[in-house]
């Protein structure tokens, strides 16, 4: 990759307000998903299903659509309340074990009180194992929607955002370094932009691609690789 060249991708990309302090960038790797959050509540079903790798941006649009539709996160208790849902839910971390019965009972009142529910998961309901086959069945059946891994565009402008927040002055050809080396995940960039500015407070140098080497070194020491 040219100098410069990640840095002019990312200034292509779409910026969208989301609870927090980053903007939701859309890329190719995550604009169908988008579109499916702005075609609510204009839904097949009262139920969709984001499936995507840990840090493609699942929980962040999940958050998105919570601000969109007025939507609450999913809590234990929702179900036990004498109001019922109150409106649209949103159910982070679904392909995680434990709740089964819970939810699928949250899918059913969604379904009767005319409200919606927004599931992330890592895996496809369908590709599930070990898991009440009656949630399993209803969610496949839903409207699954796949997430990419962040591309080179949309990590590349998550990491500018980053840099731009921590006021870090890093030019083209450390950006492109970075991206071309980097775990393509959210946390990672968070990771990486934090260890970057903390080394470069302490040694008290600019972020240059000699300080990003080291960094990357330190990180690859860390995880044992």
């Amino acid at each position: 990759m040219m100098a410069g060249k990640a840095t002019q991708l990312a200034l292509d990309l779409r910026h969208r307000a989301a609870m927090g302090r980053e903007d939701f960038l859309v890329s190719p790797s995550n604009d169908e998903a988008v579109a499916w959050i702005d075609r609510w509540p204009d839904w097949p079903g009262h139920a969709l299903v984001l499936v995507g790798p840990p840090g493609s941006g699942k929980t962040h649009l999940g958050q998105v659509w919570q601000g969109r539709a007025g939507a609450q996160p999913y809590r234990e208790d929702m179900l036990s309340s004498s109001a019922g849902l109150g409106g649209p839910v949103f159910i982070d971390d679904v392909h995680m074990t434990g709740r089964d019965e819970e939810l699928f009972h949250l899918f059913n009142a969604a379904g009767a009180a005319r409200t919606f529910v927004l599931f992330a998961s890592r895996t496809s309901p369908a590709r599930w194992e070990n898991r009440l086959s009656d949630l399993r069945s209803r969610l496949a059946a839903a409207q699954n929607i796949q997430i990419q891994s962040p591309d080179t565009p949309l990590i590349a402008a998550v990491l500018m955002k980053m840099f731009a927040d921590e006021q870090m002055d890093v030019g083209a050809d450390v950006l492109d370094y970075l991206v071309n080396r980097m775990e393509r995940s959210f946390e990672a960039a968070r990771t990486l932009a934090e260890r970057l500015n903390n080394a470069s407070l302490a040694t008290r140098r600019g972020i240059t691609i000699p300080l990003a080497r080291e960094v990357f070194e330190a990180l690859e020491s860390d995880s044992g690789t």
